[in-house]
């Protein structure tokens, strides 16, 4: 009697275990860098940026956490990228249609905004040689605190916000 009762509650124990690692599985913590998308149109060019968008969470950013005179992703993970489906003027400087990783070397007062080549890559490894276009821009002080990282396709080029710092770059439709 007692071997029949085993069976049917030991298939209940299984069915309970199966379910709690599902239920378990769908609830997992979202990324603590979300990949996200920014788009418009600069002329009759099409901008898209993808990115990572990493939180300050308390944290100082500029000069400590994305320290002053390196070279840095300018997002987390993979590397960011801007596609442009025309050929575009970045700071008056001819950038070809394509897909570029962005990174950046911030200082206190500017900033050298990078275009390389290599599009799909780790965030890290960068290779100067690769690099297609470089700029010099000018940061400034953002109206509101951007707790995460952001970037916006205006009119007049890309923002980059995050923290208490816009960094735009201008960005025209070539002639």
């Amino acid at each position: 009697m007692k071997n029949k009762r085993i069976f049917p509650v030991m298939m209940l124990l299984m069915a309970c275990l199966l379910m709690s690692t599902t239920v378990w599985a769908q609830t997992a913590k979202p990324k603590a860098s979300p990949a996200t998308t920014a788009t418009g149109k600069i002329g009759d060019a099409t901008v898209t940026i993808n990115y990572s968008s990493p939180s300050v969470k308390g944290r100082t950013i500029w000069g400590d956490l994305v320290p002053y005179n390196k070279v840095w992703r300018a997002g987390a993970n993979e590397a960011t990228t801007l596609t442009v489906d025309k050929d575009v003027m970045v700071e008056g400087k001819a950038l070809p249609a394509g897909t570029y990783s962005v990174y950046a070397i911030p200082t206190e007062k500017d900033w050298t905004m990078i275009f390389n080549k290599t599009a799909k890559q780790w965030g890290t490894n960068y290779d100067e040689k690769q690099d297609a276009l470089r700029v010099t821009v000018k940061p400034r002080k953002a109206a509101a605190l951007n707790e995460s990282l952001k970037y916006d396709v205006t009119g007049q080029g890309i923002v980059l916000k995050w923290e208490n710092m816009e960094i735009p770059v201008a960005i025209t439709a070539k002639k």
